[in-house]
This record gives C-alpha cells, structure tokens and sequence, in this order.
C-alpha cells in the first residue's frame, strides 16, 4: 500500500483520515478539493485539475483524498488502494451538519481564501444539500465503479470505529 485514495460522501472524514494514513505511512497527502476550489468558490477548469492531480500521483508513494470523477481515471488508475468511508447516512449527516456549523461560526479559511458562510450553507450546492443527493447513490455505485480498476485493492470501512482500528495497524 504505496498509492491510496481516500473517498466517501462529503463530510465522512476522507481529509482527517489520510492525512494521518499519510503521516503514518511517512508519504505526501493531497487533497483534491485544494486543487478545486478556487478562490470565489470557482471550479478549477477540468484540465487543470486534472494536471494537478496528475503531478502529485507521478510520485512513488502518496496518499490522496477526494470523489472527483473528473480526474478519477488518473488517481484511481495510479493508486494500489482505495479507502472506502461507508458510513451509515445519519452518522456523515451529523458530521457534515456540525462541520458546516462550526466553520460557519468560527470563519475558517477552508482553500484558496474561501470559507463556509451561512448564505452559502444553504445552498444547493453545499455540504449538507450535497450530502442528500450523493450519499446514498455513491454506496449503490462504488462497488462497482471500483470493480472497473483492478489495479486497486479496496478497503471498505463502515463505520469511524472501524476507520481507526485499521488505521491504528498501518505503517
């Protein structure tokens, strides 16, 4: 396990997970919403996207985290793993809610100068309302999706008890 992608719906914890697989396994973390989100909240165009992931993927070893289909041939055509975070829809919607909350209410500079605002949570674009419409569509077709990689060894967690008894045995 050399080359991982960490995915699961929006507010499961990809982040916090590979960066401490990352650590653990003493080996560069990306995250693929940095090399997205634009200041403004703007889209990264796709082709530049696609470059930022394929630079950071060239390496030997890595850890990377992010669902973005736009580049998935590449990190998941580069990766030897993929962890799955399949949590129960009510534990990633409590997650997601309190994480909206609080980087709402403390203003945290998320990337590239954007930050969570109450205006923006409630959009239908955001977090929560993103949540609704991928979590459970994303469990009904990952296993599948992921069928088509070979390359890839899965890890399917499903629950964040499970995440850290398998995280506290890597590296």
């Amino acid at each position: 396990m050399r080359r991982v992608i960490v995915i699961g719906t929006t507010g499961s914890g990809k982040t916090t997970l590979a960066r401490a697989l990352a650590e653990r396994l003493d080996v560069p973390h990306g995250e693929q919403d940095a090399w997205n989100h634009q200041p403004g909240w703007q889209a990264a165009p796709t082709e530049q996207f696609r470059a930022a992931v394929r630079a950071f993927t060239a390496g030997p070893a890595w850890v990377m985290d992010g669902n973005y289909s736009k580049a998935r041939d590449v990190g998941w055509g580069r990766a030897d793993t993929l962890v799955w975070l399949d949590y129960p829809g009510p534990v990633v919607f409590w997650r997601v809610l309190s994480r909206t909350v609080r980087r709402v209410v403390t203003r945290q500079e998320l990337w590239n100068g954007n930050r969570e605002t109450l205006r923006g949570a409630i959009r239908a674009d955001s977090p929560v309302p993103w949540f609704f419409r991928t979590h459970w569509r994303r469990r009904r077709e990952t296993p599948a999706l992921a069928a088509t990689f070979p390359n890839l060894t899965v890890v399917r967690l499903r629950s964040p008890a499970q995440a850290r008894a398998w995280l506290a045995r890597q590296g």
